[in-house]
């Protein structure tokens, strides 16, 4: 399946809601992809990691890729040898039936080239472990609760925890929650989400025989709103008022919050300086709100570097590895999600994603971007030029049916590639089909 990605920078019900999941629909094709997408990591890793700490985030670029190419996939029901456990990465125990994407998915995609390490199996299962004792009402979780009681925490405790918050959209809150499993992995903390309303029913659950939904009882989370920049309570605020020398923090304080979005300022960033890590570790509750994938960070502290090096051995396979593990669709939204492909993509000899993101539609006017579009798509052969003298199709013996799914918020790029495709015939006689699974204009 192919990829093509271009940014353009400028500036609770039981039933899941439509945006959710045509955002879930999109994420998962085009994941399904992701798997052939040979982005360096290592780059991101040496170069970008370094240009955020020292100069904020950097913008979005455009840009495209061609991937390997797809063949011609069966609709995922047919009977076949499929590691469902994708290497050991997914834990036996789980009832199938209570979450079928978590073995199915396997099914729609090629097998992965990219391995777990024994070493991440192993750590998987450790933590798994920890979970089950630390988990939401155990005692343990009740034990270190009570710490919340007093301003600063005395002695250790049986179990640490980050919660997760959510930022922004549906993207924004999955790699920020793989990237905030890992940091719990790498600390050994236990990792409570809050989904709150507008993510209810969307994904399993990830560990077994326990929960990662923080409970709905958690006596902090009304300052779960105030998590910006500067917060009195927030790691920045404490180094800052502290001269930036956090050894003179005498006692540590039972919970602090940690702003990791796009916007966190000077002080914030420090949380990823080696020297801090240290007196993090004291502290049994940390607050998170993030809307960022900060991994590439975590492989710059160099008290990580050795572990992290064993869990993974190709850091291109980093979020692979923890996407395929966290995220798996509840029954409700895979069953939205394989209805669409069986309709659509199924029977396509040839797969093709195309995500568009635009951020200012002003400085980005929709005729701009198509150009780019159109121009990325042609000089990395994605697709077949469109042959305008022509009103059908010459006949051919070894034509290519070929799918595209556009994922983005508005709806121009798709009805401009969709038109161009079925008000002209292919130059080689390709059949080219166009979708899109939603365009809401707004982001949820």
């Amino acid at each position: 399946m192919d990829v093509f990605q271009m940014e353009r920078s400028g500036h609770g019900s039981k039933r899941i809601r439509k945006p959710v999941v045509s955002f879930l629909i999109a994420f998962c094709l085009l994941y399904i992809a992701s798997m052939f997408y040979r982005s360096s990591t290592s780059v991101l890793i040496g170069e970008v990691a370094r240009d955020n700490i020292t100069r904020g985030v950097t913008e979005n670029v455009t840009g495209c890729s061609e991937t390997e190419s797809e063949d011609k996939r069966s609709s995922g029901t047919e009977s076949m040898a499929v590691d469902k456990l994708l290497g050991g990465l997914l834990a036996t125990g789980f009832d199938e039936e209570s979450c079928i994407s978590r073995y199915q998915a396997a099914l729609y995609r090629k097998t992965s080239s990219h391995k777990p390490s024994a070493y991440l199996v192993s750590k998987l299962r450790k933590y798994e472990e920890l979970h089950k004792r630390c988990g939401p009402n155990t005692e343990s979780y009740r034990r270190t609760l009570k710490k919340l009681s007093s301003s600063h925490t005395n002695g250790t405790t049986d179990c640490n925890y980050i919660v997760w918050t959510p930022s922004n959209g549906l993207g924004n809150r999955i790699i920020s929650m793989a990237s905030s499993f890992l940091y719990a992995v790498l600390t050994n903390r236990v990792l409570l989400v809050d989904h709150g309303t507008d993510m209810t029913g969307i994904f399993c659950e990830p560990f077994p025989d326990t929960s990662w939904l923080l409970p709905m009882d958690f006596p902090l989370t009304d300052q779960f709103y105030s998590l910006q920049p500067g917060n009195v309570h927030s790691y920045g605020h404490l180094l800052k008022m502290n001269n930036m020398d956090i050894s003179t923090v005498s006692q540590a304080p039972s919970f602090l919050h940690l702003y990791l979005a796009y916007n966190y300022d000077k002080h914030d960033k420090l949380f990823f300086q080696d020297q801090n890590q240290g007196f993090l570790q004291k502290v049994p509750w940390l607050i998170l709100k993030s809307d960022q994938y900060f991994v590439p960070y975590l492989f710059l502290i160099p008290s990580f570097q050795q572990e992290l090096g064993k869990l993974f051995p190709d850091k291109e396979a980093v979020f692979h590895h923890l996407v395929r593990y966290l995220f798996h669709p509840s029954n409700q939204a895979w069953g939205l999600i394989t209805r669409f492909y069986q309709a659509y993509l199924a029977s396509a000899d040839q797969k093709v994603g195309l995500q568009v993101r635009v951020f200012n539609r002003k400085a980005s006017p929709v005729s701009v971007v198509q150009e780019q579009i159109l121009g990325c798509i042609k000089k990395e052969k994605l697709l077949p030029q469109v042959d305008e003298q022509k009103l059908i199709a010459s006949p051919s013996k070894n034509k290519t049916s070929r799918a595209v799914t556009i994922a983005s918020l508005y709806p121009e790029y798709y009805e401009s590639i969709k038109s161009m495709y079925w008000m002209n015939p292919t130059v080689n006689g390709d059949v080219i089909g166009v979708y899109q699974p939603s365009h809401e204009e707004v982001q949820h």
